[in-house]
């Protein structure tokens, strides 16, 4: 027998990751399909990098800021799916959504949130012979630990913000960094290539890798090409960092009669509420746009309370439209006193 879901998350990443907490705190039998081996979302890109304009949360890492998200998120026991692509979302005769997964399975559901931000994301990998074996060693498509790259030689593949910034940051960690940028100049904020260049970060402009080369799965050195010149050289290393940008998957197909409207730069059309132009499909976080929207990460949170109200009205219409805030809402009540408890020694 299907099993019935009042509300099913599409997305792992902060958005998603709050609809499931405030779904829960609503009391609402939920769902979270995750295309990616792991909940977190784009924060898991950067896991060193530092957050700071979280209300309330002191200065943290990607990483770590990742990790509270997925432990709140998990809070009320919600079913989580990983490794599971959505291909198809449709309804049936009941009026109930199912949505299909790119290993067939079927899953059923009162109402949708779309929390799938651009879409699945990967990075760009090197194009060049051999190089996977060197990845999960010292071949890096995302920041590995700071400390690992302490007084070691970097090399940064780039020349986008994110390879920019990668560079800025480790100039006082590693002993040398060397960025390679095909282009002649970077394309990234100009404060943040000044700051490079003033530094003493060797920059290789109009420069890519052709190889890696090492011994099993370490590699050692890099052969560079000036695609100017045509002049070949070598660099020895102890890392290798890449960022070329990302492949964006976000063939998320309806059925006929569940056409979505969308902007011309791609969003779902929505409404500050999270509803988007189909009846108990509701979004949150990246892939919305309406009047007034707040392109932050903080953003994501509101539009994941106001989809998952909305989600709630619509399989219930008598719902209250808000849920009562933590300190007063009856789900908190036993943990709290536990929380009491600890903090006064009598457990």
């Amino acid at each position: 027998m299907k099993e019935l879901f009042d509300v099913t998350i599409i997305g792992g990443g902060p958005a998603g990751l709050y609809s499931a907490f405030y779904s829960g705190l609503r009391g609402m039998k939920t769902k979270i399909l995750e295309a990616q081996p792991s909940l977190g979302g784009k924060v898991t890109l950067y896991p060193e990098k530092m957050i700071w304009d979280a209300g309330g949360q002191p200065p943290v890492t990607g990483a770590v800021f990742a990790k509270q998200l997925v432990e709140q998120a998990l809070t009320f026991n919600p079913a989580v799916v990983l490794n599971r692509k959505v291909d198809f979302l449709e309804k049936d005769g009941n009026n109930q959504f199912v949505i299909t997964t790119d290993d067939g399975s079927k899953h059923h559901s009162k109402s949708v949130i779309l929390a799938n931000g651009g879409g699945i994301i990967t990075p760009k990998r090197l194009e060049i012979e051999g190089a996977s074996r060197f990845e999960g060693n010292n071949l890096h498509y995302r920041m590995p630990s700071l400390k690992s790259l302490h007084n070691k030689v970097v090399m940064i593949s780039g020349g986008g913000n994110a390879a920019i910034d990668w560079a800025v940051e480790l100039v006082d960690i590693a002993e040398k960094v060397i960025l390679v940028c095909r282009k002649g100049e970077a394309g990234a904020h100009e404060a943040q290539v000044e700051k490079l260049e003033n530094s003493n970060a060797v920059i290789l402009r109009n420069t890519v890798i052709r190889s890696l080369e090492g011994a099993g799965s370490h590699l050692d050195e890099a052969v560079l090409e000036n695609v100017w010149t045509g002049e070949i050289s070598k660099e020895r290393v102890h890392h290798v960092l890449v960022h070329h940008g990302y492949h964006q998957d976000n063939s998320l197909d309806t059925s006929d009669n569940l056409p979505m409207e969308r902007t011309e730069d791609g969003f779902y059309s929505g409404d500050a509420q999270g509803c988007t132009s189909q009846e108990g499909i509701f979004a949150a976080g990246d892939n919305i746009s309406y009047e007034g929207k707040v392109n932050l990460l903080v953003g994501a949170f509101q539009d994941a309370v106001n989809a998952v109200n909305s989600a709630k009205n619509h399989i219930d219409p008598s719902a209250a439209a808000t849920a009562l805030v933590s300190s007063h809402n009856e789900q908190f009540d036993e943990r709290n006193k536990q929380m009491i408890r600890e903090m006064l020694g009598t457990v």
